[in-house]
């Protein structure tokens, strides 16, 4: 499996963005764009969410989801499935935490806000 994971990264290396569908309470499927986010131990792919959010629900009760992965240029594509974890680990925000990140966590009054130690910030790690 490892030789096959490393040829996924390589397809997905610049691709920034993926499509990460995930099964409502209802059954319903539900897609939304997703950033990728550095490779570290603890799972396959790392994502970034607020705390509260729909996919996390729909996480919570079906941990099954699918990745998506469009290189406009080119018209290649790559879909995977895998199962996500949600994980509020504060060490592991701090290791994967980037600047970028400000845009989605913007200050709200709380000094924390924007930072690693952002209580908003939750991670989705995926194993594919």
């Amino acid at each position: 499996m490892a030789s096959e994971l490393e040829k996924f990264y390589e397809l997905v290396y610049d691709i920034d963005t993926a499509m990460m569908t995930t099964r409502r309470a209802d059954g319903h499927l539900r897609s939304r764009a997703m950033a990728n986010q550095k490779r570290a131990a603890g799972a396959d792919l790392w994502f970034v969410c607020r705390d509260g959010t729909a996919k996390l629900a729909d996480l919570a009760q079906d941990p099954h989801i699918n990745l998506t992965y469009y290189k406009d240029g080119s018209r290649e594509w790559v879909s995977v499935s895998g199962i996500a974890t949600v994980t509020r680990d504060r060490g592991k925000v701090r290791e994967l935490w980037a600047e970028d990140w400000r845009a989605w966590f913007p200050d709200e009054g709380d000094a924390r806000h924007g930072t690693p130690d952002d209580p908003r910030m939750v991670l989705i790690g995926v194993q594919i």
